[in-house]
C-alpha cells in the first residue's frame, strides 16, 4: 500500500562497517563541486537558470570510483562514498546558484563587491545552510518521509542503488559531456555559428 511505499527503510544497515567519508570520496567530491559550481555560475549568468548536479555527479562518481579504486586500492567504491561525492557536488552547485542570483542584484544597486567578499558570502551561506539542516534532517528525512517524497532526491537514490547493483551506466552522461564540449568548440573555436541571434530594426 501507499504507506509502506514511502516508509523509511535505509538501504545500508547502520551496523555494517562500509567505507564512506574517505579521502578518495572527498577529493573527487571537491573536484566535481568545483566543476559544477563553475558550470552553473556560467550558465546561470548567461541564461538565468541552473542545472541540478545531483544525478550527473552521482553517475560520474560511480564510474570514476569503479575505474580507479580497484586499480590503486584493490576495492570497489561503495554506495556511501558515491553518496558523499554527489553531496559535495550538489552543494557546490547550490552555492553557485545562491551567489549568482543575489550578488548581481547588489551590484545593480550600486554596491562594490570584491572577490573576497563574494567568497565570504558563499562560505557564510553554506555554513548557515549546513547548521540549519542538522536539526531539520531527522524531521524531514525520517519522520516526514512518507509525506515528502523528494522527487529529485528519490531519483538520485534510485540511481545510486542501481549503480551499487551494477544496473546503471555512466555512458550517456559522458556522451553528453563530449557532445556539449564539441558543440562549444565548433561554435567558439571555429565560430561557425552563434549561440545568440541579434538583429536591429527601425
Amino acid at each position: 500500500d501507499k504507506k509502506t511505499e514511502y516508509q523509511f527503510k535505509p538501504y545500508t544497515d547502520s551496523g555494517t562497517a562500509i567505507p564512506e567519508f574517505t579521502v578518495q570520496a572527498m577529493a573527487l567530491g571537491f573536484i566535481l563541486s568545483l566543476v559544477f559550481n563553475a558550470a552553473n555560475a556560467y550558465l546561470g549568468l548567461k541564461i538565468g537558470m541552473t542545472i541540478s548536479a545531483s544525478i550527473p555527479s552521482a553517475i560520474i562518481s560511480m564510474a570514476t570510483l569503479r575505474i580507479f579504486l580497484p586499480k590503486f586500492f584493490n576495492r570497489q567504491g561503495t554506495i556511501l562514498e558515491n553518496n558523499i561525492v554527489h553531496a559535495f557536488a550538489s552543494t557546490g552547485e547550490s552555492l553557485a546558484a545562491a551567489i549568482i542570483f543575489t550578488v548581481p542584484a547588489l551590484i545593480f544597486m550600486g554596491g562594490r563587491i570584491a572577490n573576497s567578499t563574494v567568497f565570504l558570502l558563499g562560505l557564510t551561506g553554506g555554513i548557515l545552510g549546513l547548521l540549519m539542516m542538522i536539526p531539520l534532517r531527522h524531521f524531514l528525512m525520517v519522520t516526514e518521509h512518507k509525506n515528502l517524497p523528494f522527487p529529485e532526491g528519490s531519483a538520485c537514490a534510485k540511481v545510486l542503488i542501481a549503480g551499487d547493483k551494477g544496473g546503471a551506466s555512466a555512458k550517456p552522461v559522458f556522451m553528453g559531456i563530449l557532445t556539449g564540449g564539441a558543440f562549444k568548440f565548433v561554435m567558439s573555436g571555429f565560430q561557425l555559428f552563434r549561440d545568440t541571434v541579434m538583429f536591429t530594426f527601425p
